[in-house]
């Protein structure tokens, strides 16, 4: 069973800065795409961004594009979401996930994914 646990949420001012981390289990993490999702209230959840088995490449959803950057290290298991200029409609939460084993590049669309972890949440205050 493939376990995801995220961590670094908390409350930040907007303009701030938060880094969140995804710790995977198994031995195979760099054989996976990884991306972080994020569900506001009432709204439904979205891809944030992305980023390919070896890290090479990543992409991001529009409204975050800039601001926000992923990365991993794979010899950790871990993927990061680095977030600067925090603004308050990135209020969520946040979810990191683990694409499918067939998806070979960039894992684009919420059906790329196959795991998920339990979430971590985000509040920017204006």
């Amino acid at each position: 069973q493939v376990q995801l646990v995220e961590s670094g949420g908390g409350l930040v001012q907007a303009g701030g800065s938060l880094r969140l981390s995804c710790v995977t289990s198994g031995r195979t993490f760099s054989m996976y795409a990884m991306g972080w999702f994020r569900q506001a209230p009432g709204k439904e959840r979205e891809l944030v961004g992305g980023i390919s088995r070896n890290g090479g490449s990543s992409d991001y959803a529009d409204s975050v594009k800039g601001r926000f950057t992923i990365s991993r290290d794979n010899t950790k298991n871990t993927v990061y979401l680095q977030m600067n200029k925090l603004k308050p409609e990135d209020t969520a939460v946040y979810y990191c996930a683990r694409a499918r084993a067939l998806v070979q590049g960039l894992a684009t669309r919420t059906d790329d994914y196959a795991f998920w972890g339990q979430g971590t949440q985000v509040t920017v205050s204006s």
